[in-house]
């Protein structure tokens, strides 16, 4: 059975979709997906059979969406598994589950879950609701109450932009934002307008702090078909971006807390969660539930060789997950941001340390986010993309660290 990458936005540069298509298309399955041109990384697969270019920007209404979706359904002209590699896709087919099934195959999740679980508002809520530890947050409703806000904060905090899709059409930062002081944050909120969709969240100070992740791909009930837990070592922006390296190391507590988190709030389907274990109280902080794969998911697979697209792509299709141990020191590094946060963190380290991480990688255990053997064309994309525009947005965002 085919499976459709499905993303909303523009961000050529995905290495999670990639992996995806790779995943699948090693086993032999038809890979479908959705590109900004035939020119991106993705497109440029071995494994992927057809790009479907249709630019989007998030911007759009959900009936223009489904109907681009449609068309790609008859394209491919049999039901295929919806993939979806952001959280404005996975909103869009929750919510729209009928309109979709005559073409596509996805978990039956709650219409309204993933949107809640994208929205860190929403997040923060359920972790109240089901006694999980987050950072301390506020949701200002207007500009009076930022002021009132910045009046009596504990600074320095982070800014979030609060909804998926707003985020896209109208964000209030470019991503998490560290602020370092009351004139800064009031600098920062008149650029908001009269309803500030952001989260103002405590931050967890780095050097009392280790990044922890966790995958897996849960069934009907919350039964896990594959789980994973490992550490984030450096990130891109440092600190607050998405994954650059990280490994896989065991952690029990974790894997029992977060299958329990997903249990009790009832999602269904593949998720990415960001946690931050907090050494002053000794507790995990739930940071981000993405109710979709993350863009560093073939860091993990079990020693059966299933990860949680495979995972998904099987249960979906009705067959057995084959069950397996992870693969404890394996390393993902993603080739054109490790390098930059790699210095980053050497020149501002702050006394951020991860000593769970082991010091090196199993031997074999290291998986590139775009180079490949068997599939050389995405990482050569990749390079040719990522000079010139790339190198100054790099050197942008290290500027700031």
């Amino acid at each position: 059975m085919p499976g459709l990458i499905v993303k909303i936005g523009r961000y050529p540069l995905h290495h999670g979709g990639v992996g995806a298509i790779r995943s699948l298309g090693r086993l032999g399955v038809p890979m479908y997906a959705i590109t900004e041109d035939r020119w991106t990384p993705a497109a440029r697969s071995r494994y992927l059979r057809e790009p479907f270019v249709w630019p989007t920007s998030g911007r759009e209404s959900p009936e223009r969406l489904l109907d681009g979706l449609a068309r790609a359904g008859r394209r491919i002209g049999r039901p295929s598994v919806l993939i979806p590699t952001d959280e404005e896709a996975a909103v869009l087919i929750a919510e729209h589950q009928d309109a979709l099934a005559e073409w596509f195959l996805f978990p039956a999740v709650e219409p309204g879950l993933p949107r809640r679980l994208a929205s860190k508002q929403g997040l923060h809520e359920l972790c109240a609701e089901h006694g999980v530890a987050s950072p301390a947050a506020a949701f200002p409703e207007s500009y009076e109450e930022v002021e009132r806000f910045a009046a009596r904060a504990r600074f320095p905090l982070v800014a979030k932009n609060r909804e998926a899709f707003v985020r896209r059409a109208h964000p209030a930062v470019p991503g998490t934002t560290r602020i370092g002081g009351p004139g800064e944050l009031l600098a920062l909120a008149r650029g908001w307008g009269a309803r500030p969709d952001v989260i103002l969240q405590e931050y967890l100070p780095r050097e009392e702090a280790e990044d922890w992740i966790v995958h897996g791909c849960f069934g009907a009930g919350g039964q896990p078909k594959a789980a994973f837990t490992g550490v984030k070592v450096r990130s891109w922006p440092p600190h607050a971006g998405m994954t650059a390296c990280a490994y896989v190391v065991g952690n029990p507590e974790l894997a029992e807390l977060s299958a329990q988190f997903v249990k009790r709030v009832g999602f269904v389907g593949i998720v990415d969660l960001d946690w931050r274990f907090d050494r002053r109280d000794g507790l995990y902080k739930l940071l981000d539930f993405n109710p979709r794969m993350g863009a560093q998911f073939r860091l993990f697979e079990n020693d059966a060789g299933v990860d949680v697209v495979r995972a998904q792509h099987l249960d979906l299709t009705g067959r057995a997950v084959p069950t397996g141990e992870q693969r404890d020191g394996d390393r993902y590094v993603v080739e054109h941001i490790d390098p930059a946060a790699r210095l980053a963190y050497r020149r501002g380290r702050g006394g951020y340390t991860t000593p769970h991480a082991p010091t090196r990688a199993r031997v074999g255990g290291t998986e590139l986010a775009w180079a490949a053997s068997d599939d050389p064309l995405p990482a050569m994309v990749m390079l040719a993309r990522v000079v010139g525009p790339g190198a100054k947005h790099l050197w942008g965002l290290w500027r700031r660290t």
